[in-house]
């Protein structure tokens, strides 16, 4: 009776102890792990700036070739500009001299005929009528054929019909001889530049009489 009132105490007493221990115990765990890890913190910062570091570094060289790129396209621009005002001048120049000098071969035919001209006025100082008439019908035929050498044909006349695309009426009479417009009388030929009109034909036109 008496060991077992000594022993309750003794199993009370180290119980408590033994609550007090893990007590204590989880008081050092929270602590230890509510506690700042200083050292890791540091490292994690320094990380992070290094971090940010390589990023800028490498933003600078993104930078600095976009710089080098837009320099050479704006270079590329600038010479193409430059080639292409170049080549705009050197067309209108081009089309400048093409029309100062297309008809050179023209006027050197055109020279010979005036060559020939002179000749035939010499010759009329001389007296020789005959030998002059002569030599404006040949210089007339060489200046025909150049014209037709170059597709300059005078308009011919198709049933003496009065057509508005190759003549101009110059002057017009009534006549009871007409049932439509007829080309009475040539005043000026016309000519066709191949398939174009070059000069219509200046005509005197007879048209129907009004009837009363």
């Amino acid at each position: 009776m008496n060991k077992k009132n000594r022993t309750e105490p003794d199993d009370k007493e180290n119980n408590e102890i033994e609550i007090e221990y893990i007590i204590e115990k989880k008081k050092g765990e929270e602590s230890k792990k509510g506690k700042p890890d200083t050292e890791g913190d540091e490292k994690n910062g320094e990380e992070t700036i290094e971090k940010s570091k390589n990023e800028i570094e490498e933003l600078k060289k993104a930078v600095k070739q976009y710089e080098e790129e837009n320099k050479k396209i704006k270079e590329q621009y600038l010479r193409e500009a430059a080639d292409k005002d170049n080549l705009r001048k050197r067309m209108e120049r081009e089309k400048n001299e093409f029309f100062q000098y297309a008809l050179s071969d023209v006027f050197r035919e055109i020279i010979s005929i005036l060559d020939n001209f002179d000749r035939a006025l010499e010759k009329k100082e001389e007296g020789d009528k005959k030998h002059f008439r002569e030599g404006v019908k040949l210089i007339y035929k060489q200046l025909e054929n150049l014209l037709k050498k170059h597709g300059i044909k005078p308009i011919k006349l198709e049933g003496n019909k009065f057509d508005p695309r190759f003549h101009e009426a110059l002057m017009s009479e009534e006549s009871d001889n007409v049932k439509e417009p007829t080309v009475s009388e040539v005043i000026q030929k016309g000519f066709m530049i191949h398939q174009r009109l070059l000069r219509p034909a200046l005509v005197k036109v007879q048209v129907p009489k009004k009837k009363s």
